[in-house]
């Protein structure tokens, strides 16, 4: 999904910047490669990003395994009830697992929205730090290395990019 949503920004943003370029009649002089899935998982704030996450599902996961204990629990004492109070505990476990199967539902979806708005600040963070970076380095065109078949290494400014951005994070 991750990987997804990095390549269809690259294929906007490569597009927007040749589309520009190709509307202006530019001649263009320089050109930059960047490996965007390198920038993004390398990114400091990404790493303190998924470390918050991960404490976020395991704290999900903590609270679902003691609800899933209480069931597990109770379906135990049944074997020692009589048929009356049975009944009762079966109504008790059937909500119980109504309440984890809502529980893991309203989870997974609140979980997933914090990951998606996260990274997508995460994207819009390097698509301006790169955009900043090539006016300043006075760039025409700076291509995700998804998009290309082929490009030499003194092009790439992944790490430069990479640079930035870690630093700036460090003075947040």
């Amino acid at each position: 999904m991750k990987n997804l949503k990095v390549g269809v920004l690259t294929a906007v943003f490569a597009f927007v910047f040749c589309a520009g370029a190709y509307a202006q009649g530019a001649q263009l002089k320089k050109i930059g490669i960047m490996d965007l899935s390198k920038v993004f998982d390398n990114y400091q704030r990404t790493k303190d990003y998924d470390a918050v996450l991960e404490g976020k599902t395991k704290d999900y996961e903590k609270t679902r395994n003691e609800k899933i204990d209480k069931i597990k629990e109770l379906q135990n004492k049944m074997a020692l009830l009589k048929e009356n109070e049975k009944e009762k505990v079966s109504k008790d476990i059937d909500s119980m697992r109504s309440d984890l199967a809502s529980f893991d539902q309203a989870q997974q979806t609140d979980l997933r929205k914090q990951r998606d708005e996260k990274i997508r600040e995460i994207l819009l963070e390097i698509e301006k730090v790169t955009s900043d970076f090539a006016k300043k380095e006075k760039y025409d065109i700076i291509f995700n290395d998804r998009v290309l078949v082929y490009g030499a290494e003194g092009m790439d400014v992944s790490s430069q990019v990479l640079e930035i951005l870690n630093t700036n994070f460090k003075k947040k």
